[in-house]
């Protein structure tokens, strides 16, 4: 086995910033033993593996061992650059059948985009060797270890042909040409300047259009006109026939109106057309092609909303003429070159097969020469909350509604790991029935459906229970898996107007991203159930809770089409500000270097907490002081009061030693104080911030470290003096903004205001103002 690791290692181009290696033996546990980022040459990965010696023990436990592999080694923190687009590859040696089940965490390891290739000798199960691997032909089989150069040439193959898509910042898309077509979004001007040129405009989308290979698997087409505001006239989903789009095209009206808002133009097609509900098959990895004509300057800016374009992926044509603003036309597209200019828009002609050529070579950027593995696309995962109106008003009505709930499920995939269900009936206050994590099969939860009694009562308060499913529904104790990004359905069943106001919670569950779907009888008020619906077509109405059967595939289909883009680059943070405050972590330089200017840095964590909000439900503090490695003083859950926290910090002394280790201390504070154990609310939202007041440049490395702390969200705020490394504060922070500098300890009163200001700006920042919702068909 040492010998064929070797052998695969030898052909690998290992560096930090190439190809990283780690490796694990394990038995009754795993045991590593060295991590992604433990080394960055060849030559010191080789001489560990060499000195391998056997772990011995019993039994075999795969399954915990994947398990193991999952929550610790295919992380950011040992070294894994999964959520940069790195392809991640495991490669298991096993010579026996599992003791424990290998089901589970073989399934999350696929999840997770793992591509898992095992090998296996007689002794082996290689049924169970075909569930651990990506795909059956992944698994590769041996009579005896010593046979294991006999697969090696077929294990290098397929490594060398996989490639996992999942770089947000560049569109990697991976098409096939043979059907994946292309989805093309033309963008018109339709301003007041533009009326005399619209005419050419519509001869050019026609000329444009006649030379795609149109088809409901090929390519797709979109068209948009705007002015101060815009207007679809057909998404990519509309026609599937070149004839149709062209007829469409021939019938186009001029808009007019002022002024000009291209940036709100780019923002709508952006939230509106390249969305998997309108057609756009992004999520396929089909390239996104949005034409621009222009024919003046914005009104409004365009650059925030052209980079939201380009981080989605899409490639943006922009086409201007004398009358457009080059310099923003080239900001819009996706590269400069990309920008086009015409006198006038009679000459559009001139421009057309440069836009061929360039709308062609895009396809061949986002088409990659390597044989591709693309990790399967499972089934979106659903947490399904029904909220049932349990009131006097529905007594007639419940059986129906009882019945409908059935008929729901009964298309759910129930399972732990699939779809979870939960039913809350309410009238005055909410009663839950069932939580999301108390049945794991279909079969428990319809029981408990049937066997559901009328609840009674008045008067019928929908805010309150909206209210109570926020707080206390849709939470990670009670199922909800709304943090690792998977669906949260409310489906709303009301048969009369609320006694209490509906809009704070209804806004506020949208905050956190449940999509809510209402259906209401005549009794109902339908503005009522618009606002607490995502959105308005997701309000259903129904004469009577006898013809809920009539609304049911409507339903269906707007589910099914529902899944939410989790990104976990950015700190997707959501802060009740008037209850959650902030956890705050201070790491102090107590090295040698700074014994003259501890007091100083004392002083100014003394400020700062004097002006936090301190207590169980708001602010809370810690601080670690470190030098060549870390001490947690407090932890954010040991005071709840200002004063305790103070006195605290008034009785800190200084620590001293060496070598400076920044990097281990910010380690040490992402696995042990910004955790729920040590008191951090970061799983309920709450902005995690962490201060480091430093006096030189680190020994050790910091950059795995202070991404590892960005990934998990934590907003670090860096303070140095003229004796700190400059670039290291900055890559430590969580934005370069956020690095600050002073002459000396005594001067860090000069920097309070800029840190303060840029604490309230990261609440801010870290509150959502919509959640971001894919549809998926």
């Amino acid at each position: 086995m040492r010998d064929f690791v070797q052998r695969v290692v030898e052909r690998l181009d290992v560096d930090e910033n190439k190809d990283r290696v780690s490796v694990v033996q394990y038995s009754r546990d795993p045991t590593v033993q060295f991590y992604l980022n433990t080394y960055t040459t060849k030559s010191e990965v080789l001489d560990t593996v060499r000195g391998l010696r056997h772990k011995g023990g019993r039994p075999l436990n795969t399954g915990a061992a994947l398990q193991y592999l999952r929550d610790n080694v295919f992380t950011a923190s040992a070294g894994s650059r999964r959520l940069e687009g790195v392809p991640q590859l495991l490669i298991v040696l096993s010579g026996g059948r599992s003791s424990d089940s290998v089901d589970t965490p073989a399934s999350e390891l696929k999840e997770l985009g793992v591509l898992t290739f095992a090998i296996g000798t007689r002794g082996s199960d290689s049924r169970e060797l075909e569930k651990i691997s990506h795909e059956r032909s992944h698994a590769l089989s041996v009579s005896d270890f010593t046979d294991l150069p006999t697969v090696q040439e077929q294990l290098q193959s397929s490594m060398e042909a996989v490639v996992i898509d999942v770089t947000p910042e560049s569109p990697t898309v991976i098409v096939d040409q043979k059907t994946a077509g292309r989805d093309v979004v033309f963008l018109l001007d339709g301003s007041d300047g533009t009326r005399n040129g619209f005419p050419f405009m519509i001869d050019f989308v026609q000329r444009v259009v006649e030379r795609l290979d149109v088809g409901a698997n090929k390519d797709r087409v979109s068209l948009v006109q705007y002015g101060r505001d815009a207007e679809v006239h057909f998404y990519l989903s509309t026609y599937t026939k070149k004839e149709d789009i062209l007829d469409a095209v021939r019938g186009l009206r001029h808009r007019g109106g002022r002024p000009l808002n291209t940036g709100a133009a780019l923002q709508y097609v952006r939230d509106n057309v390249f969305t998997p509900s309108s057609g756009s098959r992004r999520l396929e990895g089909v390239p996104q092609m949005l034409i621009l004509l222009n024919g003046g300057r914005s009104f409004d800016n365009v650059d925030t909303p052209a980079s939201a374009l380009k981080e989605l992926g899409v490639f943006v044509f922009g086409i201007g003429t004398k009358r457009s603003d080059s310099a923003e036309l080239q900001r819009i597209s996706y590269d400069p070159n990309y920008a086009f200019s015409v006198s006038e828009f009679n000459d559009l002609p001139n421009v057309q097969e440069q836009l061929s050529s360039a709308m062609s070579t895009v396809v061949v950027r986002a088409t990659p020469m390597t044989p591709t593995v693309i990790v399967e696309r499972r089934r979106p995962r659903r947490d399904v909350v029904f909220l049932l109106d349990g009131s006097d008003g529905t007594r007639s009505g419940f059986a129906s509604m009882r019945d409908f709930v059935q008929r729901v499920v009964e298309r759910l995939d129930v399972d732990e790991n699939k779809d979870r269900v939960s039913v809350v009936q309410y009238s005055r206050d909410p009663t839950v029935q069932f939580y999301l994590n108390t049945y794991t099969t279909k079969s428990e939860v319809l029981d408990t459906v049937r066997g559901l009694r009328h609840k009674g009562g008045r008067p019928l308060n929908t805010g309150a229970a909206l209210q109570y499913l926020r707080d206390n529904v849709f939470t990670a104790s009670a199922g909800s898996r709304r943090l690792e990004g998977v669906p949260q359905l409310l489906i709303v069943l009301s048969g009369g107007r609320s006694s209490d106001s509906v809009d704070t919670p209804a806004s506020e569950l949208k905050e956190l991203g449940v999509l809510t779907f209402a259906i209401g009888t005549r009794g109902s008020d339908s503005r009522e159930l618009e606002k607490i619906s995502h959105e308005r077509s997701h309000a259903l109405s129904v004469s009577d809770f006898t013809d809920l059967p009539t609304v049911q595939e409507q339903l269906q289909s707007s589910m099914e089409a529902v899944v939410i883009d989790v990104t976990p680059e950015s700190p997707t943070v959501i802060v009740d500000q008037k209850t959650a405050g902030r956890d705050v972590v201070f790491l102090l330089d107590g090295s040698d270097g700074t014994r003259n200017g501890f007091p100083f840095m004392i002083d100014f964590v003394q400020r700062v907490v004097e002006r936090l909000d301190v207590g169980a439900n708001k602010d809370r503090v810690s601080l670690v002081q470190y030098g060549r490695d870390a001490e947690v003083h407090f932890y954010l859950s040991t005071y709840t009061k200002k004063e305790d926290i103070l006195d605290a910090v008034r009785g800190l002394r200084h620590r001293g030693g060496r070598p400076l280790n920044t990097g281990a201390a910010l380690q040490y504070v992402r696995d042990n104080v910004f955790t729920p154990s040590s008191g951090s609310r970061r799983l309920e939202g709450v902005p995690q911030m962490l201060i480091l007041l430093n006096g030189g440049r680190s020994f050790d490395n910091v950059d795995t470290p202070a991404s590892a702390l960005k990934e998990l969200g934590v907003f670090v705020f860096g303070i140095g003096t003229k004796r700190s490394d400059s670039a290291e504060l900055q890559r430590i922070s969580y934005d370069p903004n956020y690095a600050f500098s002073v002459s000396e300890f005594n001067d860090l009163p000069n920097v309070q205001e800029q840190l303060s200001s840029a604490m309230s700006t990261v609440v801010v920042r870290a509150t959502p103002m919509t959640p971001t919702v894919i549809d998926l068909n």
